[in-house]
């Protein structure tokens, strides 16, 4: 049986994660909704989700620091992609700053969540890590800021022979600190946004590192600086510059991005042409630096001022594109016949992907599965009243539309006030025309089963495209016709009222 949270009220908004989107959505609510009651349940002991969790030699973002930073807190370091550390710091700078922290309950791990519609109200149940009890907390709305991806286990196959190996097997996700890679020979598995992160940040130390790819993916270098933003930081006060920065960059991101979904040939082209231009003679581009995909068929991995390719070009590490035929006790042994010697073997093989932080969530005691429901603007759930997601894009970084989510949420809670809403229409099962998979990340990992549906036509419909879903979520209406809501105020529910979603024919 489960304790009742120590709060005797019930809660407004009951935010699940303190990573980057959790403390960014509690800050909007803050400043927006000041007179929410919320709290945040962090599974973990600290705050920091990703930034936290990732210990890994290199770790930094893949997006500039002016679109991965809070749109109502400028980025003020030096580096436009900026280290792992740096980026946890901003985090913890902006709850202490905003007093959020007195708010989290960290070692707190949701299991479940339970809306009843007799009480317009979820029943949230969280098993605390200092002793296994589990504890109920209430509230009206749910916020799930928890990513989409397993804390707990990455993505990792298993290798034949990996028995017989006599060095080191690690995964990046769950890095030991005291591991000694000094005068050793590494071999990177993969070739996504963690390789090539690590391999230049290894190779300084390591005797040699091989980043050992099963095929090539787009690499691309932008400087570790932004001069533009530097200047603009001298000319302009400081919100005003971070906010030129932030917009050029955005366009500048759209405008690469459509380029290359509409002449991807010559995108790739000159892409591949770059990375040629960085390696110089003696690497065979053709074989290991060119896609057999489109760009931005899946994220373009990005290297900040260049590094792997310098690391490459001056011999401290390379590129092998094969397959792995077993592990051997000194090495691993590829399908050409080629042997890599290796003391240390690093699988950056990727994460497991997972939604709602695996929590088993119910409305009115049925199950609900992200997998069986459609995606609603790309952060709430058919059939799934007062529940919002916090997702990031694909083609951009993920706070550009955690923040435009959390805009959103605030504008929805006053709108919700102002009318006196308190209880949801008719939740019906969506009948949006051409659902298929949603693709919010394209992940290396089975994400069959995993991600929400999307349909053919908003607000069903993802566009990756941040300047559409501001207008949309700043801007748009609330009542749009699909978000069904009941005028009438119930006499047991206080002024946070529930919301709920149809895909069916629009309600008068």
């Amino acid at each position: 049986m489960a304790d009742a949270a120590p709060e005797e009220t019930v809660l407004d908004v009951l935010i699940v994660g303190a990573g980057l989107s959790g403390i960014g959505a509690a800050r909007q609510l803050q400043q927006r909704c000041p007179g929410k009651r919320f709290a945040i349940l962090e599974a973990r002991q600290a705050m920091g989700g990703t930034w936290d969790l990732f210990r890994y030699p290199g770790i930094r973002s893949d997006s500039d620091m002016y679109t991965l930073g809070y749109r109502f807190k400028p980025w003020k370091g030096a580096k436009a992609i900026a280290d792992g550390p740096s980026i946890l710091s901003y985090i913890r700078e902006t709850a202490e700053e905003a007093g959020i922290t007195q708010h989290i309950r960290f070692g707190h791990k949701v299991v479940s969540a339970a809306w009843h519609s007799h009480e317009a109200c979820w029943t949230v149940t969280a098993e605390r890590a200092a002793d296994g009890s589990r504890q109920q907390w209430r509230a009206r709305f749910l916020y799930v800021c928890a990513g989409y991806y397993s804390y707990a286990a990455g993505h990792r196959p298993a290798f034949p022979g990996e028995e017989s190996f006599r060095g080191r097997i690690v995964h990046p996700q769950f890095w030991d600190a005291s591991l000694d890679y000094a005068g050793k020979r590494v071999v990177v598995i993969g070739s996504g946004a963690t390789a090539v992160t690590m391999v230049p940040a290894m190779a300084g130390t390591a005797a040699h590192v091989t980043m050992l790819q099963r095929s090539p993916s787009y690499v691309v270098t932008r400087p570790g600086e932004d001069a533009m933003a530097a200047r603009l930081r001298r000319l302009l006060p400081e919100r005003l510059a971070y906010a030129a920065t932030r917009w050029k960059n955005v366009l500048l991101g759209m405008f690469f991005f459509q380029l290359a979904r509409r002449r991807p040939e010559r995108v790739s082209e000159r892409m591949i042409g770059l990375a040629a231009a960085q390696l110089g003679p003696g690497i065979d581009v053709g074989r290991h630096f060119t896609p057999r995909y489109k760009p931005w068929d899946q994220r373009v991995c990005l290297v900040p001022d260049g590094d792997l390719f310098r690391e490459i070009r001056e011999g401290r590490a390379s590129v092998v594109t094969d397959t792995i035929e077993r592990l051997t006790e000194d090495g691993i042994l590829l399908a050409s016949g080629q042997t890599l010697p290796a003391d240390i073997v690093v699988t950056a093989t990727g994460l497991k992907l997972n939604m709602l932080g695996d929590i088993a969530v119910t409305v009115d005691g049925q199950p609900r599965i992200p997998a069986e429901q459609m995606a609603y603007k790309g952060m709430m759930l058919s059939d799934v009243p007062n529940l919002v997601l916090a997702f990031g894009y694909t083609n951009a970084s993920w706070t550009l539309k955690a923040d435009l989510t959390a805009e959103y949420v605030c504008r929805l809670l006053r709108y919700m006030d102002r009318r006196g809403h308190a209880w949801p229409c008719h939740a019906r099962c969506c009948r949006a025309s051409g659902a298929v998979p949603g693709l919010y990340v394209r992940l290396r990992a089975a994400r069959a089963g995993v991600l929400p549906r999307q349909g053919d036509r908003k607000p069903w419909r993802l566009y990756q495209n941040y300047v559409m879903d501001m207008l949309t979520l700043r801007h748009g209406r609330i009542a749009d016709g699909v978000l069904q809501f009941d005028a009438k105020q119930s006499a047991t529910v206080p002024r946070e009222a529930p919301v709920s979603l149809s895909g069916g024919e629009v309600q008068p």
